[in-house]
């Protein structure tokens, strides 16, 4: 396997450290609001990733946690009175069920800030103690970013660029405008633990390093997260970790690309902040998940209405066929047919194709387009009066939905009973197009009046004031059936 290091800035080959067993630590949620599309795409895309490392043979002992207590989540318990810890529990609870719905696993060890603050305060008198770190009057302590020479490697910035812009606030003990708190004296009304530099609480990046190394010996296989977080949080992150352990953290850091919201920057004062919930309310979970790895994971998605509908029609052309293969496998009787080479060839060839997809640096977009040569060649099958009836035919169609099952297993698609999606689908449609179902079947009654009468006319117009609806109508052995495309 191929995966780009953000610290080498390439493709390098995945080797983990302890062979046939990956340690995995990724960024999780603070705690104070509805998740957002941006992690909705994070969430994917590791997801992802810890699917398809088991499917190679790996065991994973994955890590993503919870900041449960920040500056975000203080103000909203002010502002809501209550106080931190309701909200850090409200909105963890709401990521679960977010994510529950988008078919993100669990991850194996999920550790929250608030129950880990022995390990903060250890990592912070390690830094103090091998002057990476000071305290200051007030109870603040610092890390002193030029105490460590690698700063700046892993987002590519220097000290000098970063220089430029850094200043030193109104009420602020920092020697330098660079260094970062790693603990924060406390302030009034504000939740505190006790430390040796007075009551307090931790700064941001402190948190990931010592619940990460409490998990997981270093140097640990990936870091992940979204590209937002290679700058500050995870420079810091590696400049404490290395500057307090004298070893390396991270072997392979690994970030997705931003979400835009109609190619622009996704931002509560636009206007254009986009909650799962707000997504979910019109669109099936799988729509969504198909739609966040239609593009490699570290290229930048552009969220928009109609990339989401070209999903939904997308997927909807993969369950469909799903469903007449399904129904064709169930048949009874065959003859024995040989499958035309081109198609032996082509269908053998496609497996390896997907595996050295998702092999090449996790390459989604390709892996969906092997997905839907699958369900060509499926199709060419159903359509092929002879092959459709021979014993090959159906062990073929038998092994393409094993790898539609397989594949789904690692992208977290195609899972659910065609029919159960197809239904859902449909009542999601009926909802987001305001369609009344009652008037669907009146039109169909008259129809099948008119048909009854010999009134074609009347029955292609009556087809056709549907379709004005967005409703389309197909005549089967059972009956007259209706969809809304």
């Amino acid at each position: 396997m191929q995966i780009y290091n953000s610290l080498t800035r390439k493709k390098e080959e995945f080797i983990p450290l302890k062979p046939g067993h990956v340690s995995m630590y990724v960024c999780g949620i603070t705690a104070y609001d509805y998740c957002h599309i941006g992690h909705a795409r994070s969430a994917v895309v590791f997801d992802v990733l810890v699917r398809y490392l088991r499917y190679i043979g790996m065991q994973v002992t994955f890590v993503r946690n919870f900041t449960d207590v920040d500056d975000k989540i203080i103000n909203r318990a002010n502002r809501e009175g209550t106080d931190f810890e309701s909200i850090a529990r409200s909105y963890i609870d709401a990521f679960y069920t977010d994510m529950d719905r988008l078919g993100i696993l669990r991850a194996d060890i999920e550790p929250k800030a608030t129950e880990h603050i022995k390990e903060m305060i250890e990592l912070c008198e390690n830094l103090i103690a091998k002057k990476h770190a000071y305290s200051t009057p007030s109870g603040d302590v610092y890390f002193r970013v030029r105490s460590y020479a690698d700063y700046g490697k892993l987002s590519g910035r220097n000290i000098e660029d970063l220089m430029s812009g850094a200043r030193i606030e109104p009420g602020e003990e920092k020697e330098d405008p660079l260094d970062f708190a790693l603990w924060k004296g406390a302030k009034p009304g504000e939740p505190s633990w006790p430390s040796p530099w007075g009551p307090g609480r931790p700064g941001w990046h402190i948190e990931c390093s010592a619940m990460s190394e409490r998990y997981l010996p270093l140097p640990f296989d990936i870091h992940g997260g979204g590209q937002d977080l290679a700058f500050p949080h995870h420079e810091n992150e590696r400049a404490q970790t290395e500057a307090a352990t004298d070893k390396q953290f991270v072997r392979y850091w690994v970030h997705n690309g931003f979400v835009q919201i109609n190619s622009e920057k996704m931002s509560k004062s636009l206007n254009n902040f986009v909650t799962i919930r707000d997504i979910l309310a019109n669109y099936l979970p799988e729509v969504l998940r198909f739609f966040l790895i239609t593009k490699h994971y570290r290229s930048p998605l552009d969220y928009t209405s109609d990339a989401l509908e070209e999903s939904e029609r997308a997927l909807k052309r993969i369950y469909l066929t799903k469903t007449a293969a399904e129904a064709h496998v169930a048949g009874t009787k065959w003859t024995a047919t040989p499958l035309p080479a081109e198609i032996v060839v082509e269908a053998t060839a496609l497996e390896a194709k997907w595996d050295d997809s998702m092999a090449d640096d996790m390459n989604t977009a390709a892996a969906l387009g092997h997905v839907f040569v699958l369900m060509k060649i499926v199709n060419r099958i159903l359509e092929d009066k002879t092959l459709k009836k021979s014993e090959q035919g159906r062990d073929m169609i038998r092994h393409a939905l094993k790898l539609f099952e397989r594949w789904g297993e690692v992208l977290g698609l195609f899972l659910m009973p065609s029919s159960d999606f197809l239904t859902q689908l449909k009542e999601s449609r009926v909802l987001r197009r305001k369609i009344d179902t009652d008037l669907v079947q009146t039109k169909l009654q008259e129809r099948k009046e008119a048909r009854a009468a010999k009134d074609f006319a009347r029955s292609d117009a009556i087809r056709d004031e549907l379709l004005a609806l967005g409703v389309t109508i197909q005549d089967t052995a059972q009956g007259v059936q209706w969809d809304v495309e």
